[in-house]
């Protein structure tokens, strides 16, 4: 075979020959079969001018292994849809890989006055609500790392962020004109609160100089009875999940609130059902009684108790199950209730990111207080009526004076939302259950937290002081248990192991029997007591 002609050496590749290949038109020239190449002949091309792999296609078509088109005819084979979601997933974190990237590189203000005129120049909010200095420098960051060098250019009138000039940043307390009623309010429960609070040093100052007290000894009694506490009784309290329970002022009665959306009285410790309230059309989320200085007297259609539920609405009965008054106002559903020590307020807390404070005489709303980025859960009273504590799905606390309507104090610690709180009866100290397993005891004096209770496996429902001296706490947990807690040295004392569902409601009773009452996803009623009882 001449050198010049085509060949196909012992493995099949195709030697290019050196004269012009035939037109496309032609039909493809016929291949001998593979052979070995004769003596003299070379495998390499000779020299001279080389052909394009797509005119070798052209002119041996398919039978030499090329495909010369792509038929526009052919069925196009989509993606299956696991694999379209898979290249999605991947295109997206693509882009934001190379947005973190450009943030990285971007060079933003480190003062806040910087950053704030910043966002001004692109027309974006200088603020949002809640936001912090780091979280604003770190949106703006973002905003900047998100646009071209032309939008740059064009909104900044091309500037770099950190040559913007600084603009003075004006701290001060911004004031909402509030109603007579309550500014009367306020000066009530000022001149109350003082009262009180006189009369809680006293008392406390009278106890430690006294030779007779021992507070130690006092202490370690209340722990030692704690420790023998046992499951007196059980019952069954409704059809559907138990949500609240809160103990009289007397701690004659038990009263209990469910996802019926039913409010029930029960008498202590027999655990007799008395009175089956329909309360709410749906879900009750929130119970408290009346304070001591507003019982049910003589009268049956004295106000005794106030429900809070998913109707947006509070309300407050007679021991009869008469309805006396519906507070209207909120625009989501309630959490917790509580009644102002004093007995003529209602605190109610909401999804709606707020928490009021009424005159359950009028059934007025005379504050709408802001503070939460996320909904409000709980709110409480101090002993003595001067301060208010309210807790959010935003993982903070927040501490008001009810006579000047400023907050004093933020409890920031929690790292999930904050499902409950309670004042211990000394008046400085507050405890606060949350979705992150947790309890927290702050000192208010310190303005900090002062231990944190780690013993639950999952989240805090309800937290608890002994109303009487405050020796020790309640908390109640998600993990069918409650633990009776040391308010000295913060010691686990005993748990209360029984329930088999969820314990959502806690309380202990005001009487100074040490009767401790649980309600649990479960249905029941459990009471707890000393064995020595």
């Amino acid at each position: 075979m001449a050198a010049d002609e085509e060949m196909i050496d012992a493995n099949g590749a195709l030697e290019v020959p050196n004269h012009q290949l035939p037109p496309p038109s032609t039909a493809p020239p016929t291949l001998p079969p593979p052979s070995s190449p004769p003596p003299g002949s070379s495998a390499q091309n000779p020299p001279g001018p080389s052909t394009s792999s797509q005119e070798v296609s052209e002119a041996l078509g398919t039978s030499g292994g090329f495909i010369s088109a792509v038929d526009e005819n052919a069925d196009t084979i989509a993606l299956p849809e696991a694999s379209r979601h898979a290249q999605i997933l991947q295109e997206e974190a693509v882009r934001q890989m190379e947005l973190r990237r450009r943030m990285r590189a971007e060079v933003v203000p480190t003062q806040d006055a910087d950053v704030r005129s910043t966002l001004r120049l692109l027309k974006e909010p200088v603020t949002l609500f809640g936001e912090r200095e780091m979280e604003r420098r770190t949106r703006l960051r973002k905003l900047l790392a998100e646009m071209d060098d032309d939008e740059k250019l064009e909104k900044l009138g091309g500037a770099e962020p950190e040559e913007v000039d600084m603009v003075e940043i004006r701290k001060e307390k911004f004031y909402t004109e509030g109603s007579p009623q309550l500014k009367a309010a306020r000066m009530q429960i000022a001149h109350w609160s003082l009262e009180k609070a006189m009369d809680r040093i006293n008392a406390s100052k009278r106890k430690r100089e006294s030779p007779d007290e021992d507070e130690m000894s006092e202490r370690k009694e209340a722990a030692e009875t704690a420790k023998g506490v046992v499951n007196k009784s059980s019952e069954i309290g409704d059809d559907r999940p138990i949500t609240a329970c809160a103990f009289s002022p007397g701690g004659q009665q038990l009263a209990t609130a469910a996802l019926s959306g039913l409010l029930k009285l029960w008498t202590v410790p027999d655990c007799q059902k008395i009175i089956t309230i329909k309360a709410h059309a749906d879900r009750v989320t929130g119970l408290a009684w009346y304070p001591d200085e507003v019982g049910p007297g003589e009268s049956e259609d004295a106000p005794v108790l106030v429900t809070g539920g998913v109707d947006n609405t509070a309300r407050l009965w007679s021991a009869s199950g008469k309805q006396l008054r519906t507070m209207v106002g909120h625009t989501d559903r309630l959490g917790r209730v509580a009644v102002h020590p004093m007995g003529r307020h209602l605190g109610t807390a909401s999804f709606d990111q707020t928490w009021r404070l009424w005159d359950l005489e009028t059934g007025d709303c005379l504050l709408e207080q802001e503070g939460h980025s996320r909904s409000v859960y709980t709110v409480a009273f101090q002993g003595d009526g001067a301060l208010a504590a309210s807790g959010g799905l935003d993982a903070i606390g927040r501490l008001w004076d009810l006579r000047s309507g400023n907050s004093v104090m933020v409890l920031e610690g929690h790292v999930k939302g904050i499902l409950s709180m309670d004042f211990s009866p000394n008046g400085y100290q507050l405890v606060s259950g949350s979705e992150d397993h947790t309890a927290k005891v702050w000192d208010l004096r310190k303005r900090k937290a002062l231990y944190t209770l780690p013993g639950h496996t999952s989240l805090v429902s309800q937290v608890r002081y002994e109303p009487c001296d405050g020796y020790y706490l309640l908390t109640a947990g998600y993990d069918n248990t409650a633990k009776l807690w040391s308010s000295h040295d913060f010691k686990l004392i005993t748990t209360l192991a029984g329930h088999e569902g969820r314990v959502i409601g806690a309380d202990i009773s005001p009487s100074g029997s040490g009767l401790i009452a649980t309600v649990s996803a479960d249905r029941t009623i459990k009471l707890w007591a000393s064995g020595l009882l």
